[in-house]
């Protein structure tokens, strides 16, 4: 750990501004799931324990610089307070010095910060504006981590600067998972394009001794062997892409495995007939939409000898059943794994958390981050500016 946590910061009675995320789902204007308002609790909670005063500083959605009301943080005040059993009050950033001084040691909340023009360009001028209302700097939003804004980086300059409980934590289970983990190491991805995920598989050809690829990129790689996938998603623009990766595999001693069988059907829709066959045997008229019953146990099989394993997107169309049985029953098995203490289990991204939900083991892995694109520029191996800032800042 090579910078500073909340535990190592003095926090009597220090104004702590905390960046959080509170870019939470809603649904007519109530929040619809508050997992990221649960797992700031701690750090919250840790501050006023220790006699600081949290100042919250967060985004919702992506107004760009511009005020618009229905993306205002103040909805959310009676969710916090419900969650942390506390007392919230919300401010502008123009009027927090007042609000600050009038609510000592109290939990506060800023408007979101994203109606700042200066925020998205890291603007020097917004960061020392929001530092002058803090004595430290406490940097709880990992999903935040990978953007060099003034709230992530700028203000983590000009403060002394920490990681909160949340982020500290986000940060031991990745390093876990991909800095020095337990062997064998196996990684799933799955997901829609190979495109999207390039930089993702060939770090992680470098890193893990078994890669498993499912979902519509899989077929990617199967029309690169030369087979024919039908109707089915596939960029072929990418064939000699996945040809690479593939190459660079096999001599770096990664074992990929890709679906020897499939599940197969004409149209993209709920209960659709459906066949199992080859991978290499996709009819015409059909679309491949799910990983097969034989690769599943093929997977299952490698997951079984595994010591830590790094999930990122579904094995099949799991939004749609039946679509989503290989995503289901290869999470429960990772689940069932991981609660025997057989393996250390990591998963990320917006579809894996849905996925994780849809197959009822939310709870099951070691750690799931809510973190979308900064938990994937991890798995890139990229270094993200909200985390480096941080080691530039220990003390």
């Amino acid at each position: 750990m090579n910078w500073n946590t909340l535990h190592d910061m003095k926090l009597k009675d220090a104004r702590v501004l905390t960046r959080v995320d509170l870019n939470v789902p809603t649904k007519n204007g109530v929040v619809s799931d508050s997992t990221r308002i649960e797992r700031i609790k701690p750090t919250i909670k840790y501050i006023l324990k220790k006699g600081g005063t949290p100042v919250l500083i967060a985004h919702y959605g992506r107004p760009a610089g511009k005020e618009i009301p229905e993306m205002s943080l103040r909805f959310l005040v009676p969710k916090l307070e419900e969650v942390l059993g506390s007392s919230v009050t919300f401010t502008t950033l123009n009027n927090a010095d007042k609000t600050i001084k009038l609510n000592w040691k109290k939990v506060i909340l800023i408007e979101n910060i994203r109606f700042e023009p200066g925020e998205q360009i890291n603007d020097l001028g917004l960061a020392q504006r929001i530092a002058d209302l803090g004595d430290l700097y406490c940097n709880d939003a990992f999903s935040a981590a990978h953007r060099a804004h003034a709230s992530t980086v700028g203000v983590a300059c000009l403060l002394p600067s920490c990681a909160g409980l949340l982020m500290s934590s986000e940060l031991d289970a990745l390093e876990a998972a991909l800095g020095d983990p337990e062997r064998p190491l196996v990684a799933v991805v799955g997901g829609a394009k190979v495109s999207t995920k390039i930089n993702l598989l060939e770090n992680l050809i470098k890193k893990v001794d078994h890669l498993v690829i499912g979902g519509a990129m899989a077929n990617t790689f199967i029309g690169a062997l030369g087979h024919n996938v039908g109707k089915s998603l596939y960029e072929i623009s990418m064939t000699a892409t996945a040809k690479r990766i593939l190459s660079n595999a096999k001599k770096s001693g990664c074992e990929i495995i890709l679906p020897s069988d499939v599940i197969a059907a004409k149209h993209f829709e709920k209960n659709s007939k459906n066949i199992s066959v080859n991978s290499n045997s996709c009819p015409p008229d059909h679309m491949i939409l799910d990983t097969g019953s034989k690769t599943v146990a093929r997977i299952s099989e490698c997951l079984s000898k595994a010591k830590t394993v790094v999930w990122n997107g579904p094995l099949g169309a799991f939004e749609i059943k039946p679509f989503d049985r290989a995503t289901n029953l290869t999470m429960q098995t990772v689940a069932e794994l991981t609660s025997l203490g057989k393996i250390t289990s990591v998963a990320g991204g917006g579809d894996t958390v849905a996925a994780l939900k849809q197959a009822g083991v939310t709870g099951g892995f070691t750690y799931v981050s809510t973190a979308g694109g900064a938990f994937l520029e991890w798995m890139e191996g990229k270094e993200l500016p909200g985390i480096a800032v941080l080691k530039r800042s220990q003390i």
